[in-house]
């Protein structure tokens, strides 16, 4: 045997392992790769025509509870009757700020109303005005409060002649802390905002009585009667 016939067969053993080598891998690769589910559908010649099935995930419906988020309640626990009361340091018509402490000693009246210059917080508001000297014989003081900016609460004493000092809570602060913001209804809608609600403080700083779901007339005269009674 010639030297170049040795030396080609010395090359062949080893060529033939490498090629044997890559014939197993591609094998494990095809055994480890899993196969495409398949299903059948009908084609237009009404064949029976195999097709990989579809591997995406099916779209998640909405359940109703899932798709209307909840209207958000008031984080703030009710105020019930002798509790001390909330302090507050908020805005007031005319400048400065009205605090508890300011009252420190005399029995306070802080009624709560939606908005200003509306039907029914106008005739809160003038029933509290028209007794404000009574209320004041009675060593009571009398704060109206809404969320409406100070601009907006001193257009509606001006056009209405209150005589009672109106507080703004913009950022519902006082509201939350008193219990009178919370979850309303109409049309059958859901919504947060201000609950018509009064609340009479002693002079020891306590919640002497709380009135929820204010209905207007006579009311100012029932808390005047209130307030005579501590």
């Amino acid at each position: 045997m010639s030297k170049k016939s040795q030396k080609k067969s010395s090359k062949t053993p080893s060529g033939s392992a490498t090629a044997g080598k890559k014939v197993s891998k591609t094998k494990a690769l095809a055994r480890a790769k899993p196969a495409k589910a398949q299903r059948a559908t009908t084609g237009k010649s009404g064949k029976t025509v195999t097709k990989p099935a579809s591997h995406k995930p099916a779209s998640k419906r909405l359940k109703s509870s899932e798709s209307v988020a909840a209207p958000k309640q008031a984080a703030s626990a009710a105020l019930t009757e002798g509790q001390k009361a909330p302090a507050f340091g908020l805005p007031r018509d005319g400048g400065g700020l009205a605090t508890l402490s300011d009252y420190a000693g005399r029995k306070l009246v802080l009624f709560f109303y939606p908005r200003a210059d509306t039907p029914g917080c106008t005739r809160e508001a003038i029933d509290f005005t028209r007794l404000a000297n009574a209320f004041s014989a009675a060593g009571t003081a009398v704060l109206g409060i809404s969320a409406d900016p100070l601009k907006a609460q001193e257009k509606f004493r001006d056009k209405h002649k209150l005589g009672v000092p109106l507080i703004s809570d913009e950022k519902h602060e006082m509201l939350e802390a008193y219990g009178a913001w919370g979850e309303k209804s109409m049309y059958g809608k859901s919504f947060l905002g201000i609950l018509r609600t009064t609340v009479l403080i002693g002079a020891d700083g306590k919640v002497a009585k709380v009135w929820r779901n204010v209905r207007v007339d006579g009311h100012a005269d029932e808390v005047l009667a209130a307030a005579r009674s501590l």
